[in-house]
């Protein structure tokens, strides 16, 4: 685990939790901070090899859930997120947190499905940053390249 990518993970992943709690909404300037340090900073510790790891995190960060926004599970500023955590962690974390947040995800709308029922209320949305946020931090947390 690098010190600047848990600095990076713990403000940007603080900041899209808080707003998405808040407004139900990430701004795009939490994704592309987070997409443009990773860049920068693999680029600069590891040259093209550090760009392509950086880059191609992004695209499976986009991919995956891609796929989840176009079947209405996710908002757009989820598939962003994770996009900009993806060129933090590389394709290969980003694929622990991909799991981790599904895994957490799954936990939170259960949760907070339950507990909307039991007060009667009808949720359709739920803030999804936790999860992804989570996720990514487990991945931190677990290093490796």
């Amino acid at each position: 685990m690098q010190a600047w990518e848990l600095a990076v993970g713990a403000l940007a992943g603080v900041a899209a939790v808080v707003e998405d709690l808040r407004s139900r909404r990430i701004p795009n300037w939490i994704p592309v901070a987070t997409l443009a340090v990773g860049i920068a900073i693999h680029s600069a510790e590891r040259g093209l090899a550090g760009l392509g790891s950086s880059l191609s995190g992004a695209v499976c960060g986009f991919l995956v859930f891609l796929v989840f926004y176009i079947l209405g599970g996710l908002g757009g500023g989820d598939v962003k997120l994770m996009t900009g955590f993806g060129a933090l962690l590389g394709p290969d974390r980003l694929w622990v947190a991909a799991w981790w947040t599904a895994i957490l995800g799954a936990v939170l709308a259960l949760a907070v499905l339950g507990w909307s029922r039991w007060r009667g209320e009808n949720r359709k949305a739920i803030p999804y940053a936790p999860a992804i946020v989570a996720g990514v931090w487990i991945a931190i947390g677990m290093g490796g390249k």
